[in-house]
């Protein structure tokens, strides 16, 4: 599926040649992504600013699949001939069922988060660890490798950070939620270094990640808006809050007082979907048109809500 990037074939676009992106036609290429609700996902906002950075004569929509016809979609990817497709909740489960074949990670997930075109095969993929690592890594200098981490949660993204921790490197996951048995499934993602916790061992962790939901949207108590006590973080810890809406967590705020380096999940969301972007249309991704977009849309949702 990678496009050629000689222009001595016939029908092969260059730089030079590629129709400027907005003036779609019949040899524009289609990428989307299915869920429901997903009439709020910023996929588009962000693989569009892509495709147009790059000069790629690609199109990203999205389609509001119900739960029960992940399957149906992904036999609509194969008769319409589109090429890439991302994949929200509640259909990543379901997608991993109907792909010919599936990644390491997706395989070890159970889910895909992006299925990649490879001639008439179609591939399931999950980029959402090798996001999280990467976006560490390339944003803020963080390498896990030897690290101590701690995973707040134990749903998809916990799950996949969980196991992208463990392949990197970390010296410990140790993974706290509010259900021990779902602690204890997601800990056997990190075969060797993972284990079950509490999440009273933020402080002894050098990373703290929150895959909770806990600080998403208005902030009324804000002790309540803190998935771990604010005395528990402090200087030379790494915090992520996977939560990227609002943009500034009360998590980032308490641990940036606390003077621990503290992220949101927009540098996960972007990097997942830098992965994807790669796969897709063999081009690396412009990283940064694609964050300028994100955020001016993060900024402007801010203001209407």
């Amino acid at each position: 599926m990678t496009p050629e990037r000689s222009g001595d074939e016939p029908g092969v676009k260059t730089p030079e040649t590629r129709r400027q992106f907005g003036s779609l036609g019949a040899e524009t290429r289609l990428a989307a992504v299915i869920g429901d609700p997903v009439r709020h996902s910023l996929s588009p906002t962000i693989h569009n600013a892509g495709f147009q950075a790059v000069g790629l004569d690609w199109a990203y929509l999205a389609f509001e699949v119900p739960t029960g016809r992940g399957a149906a979609a992904v036999d609509a990817m194969r008769a319409l001939g589109i090429d890439g497709l991302s994949v929200t909740m509640p259909l990543k489960g379901e997608v991993a069922t109907a792909v010919d074949r599936l990644s390491p990670a997706a395989e070890a997930l159970g889910a895909v988060n992006t299925v990649v075109r490879e001639g008439s095969i179609l591939v399931g993929e999950n980029t959402d660890g090798a996001g999280f690592v990467q976006a560490l890594r390339t944003d803020e200098g963080v390498e896990v490798a030897g690290m101590r981490c701690l995973v707040l949660g134990a749903g998809g993204a916990a799950r996949a950070v969980i196991r992208a921790l463990a392949d990197a490197g970390a010296a410990q996951v140790i993974v706290a939620a509010r259900r021990p048995e779902a602690a204890a499934k997601a800990a056997l993602l990190a075969p060797g270094v993972g284990r079950v916790g509490t999440f009273d061992e933020a402080d002894s962790s050098e990373l703290v990640v929150n895959a909770t939901p806990v600080g998403m949207g208005e902030v009324v108590d804000l002790e309540r808006a803190l998935p771990v006590p604010w005395e528990r973080l402090g200087a030379g810890q790494v915090v992520v809050d996977l939560i990227y809406h609002p943009l500034v967590t009360p998590l980032v705020v308490a641990a940036r007082e606390q003077g621990a380096v503290a992220v949101n999940g927009v540098g996960m969301l972007l990097h997942q979907a830098a992965i994807a972007f790669r796969l897709w249309t063999g081009e690396d991704a412009p990283l940064e048109a694609m964050s300028a977009a994100v955020l001016a849309e993060l900024a402007k949702r801010s203001q209407n809500t």
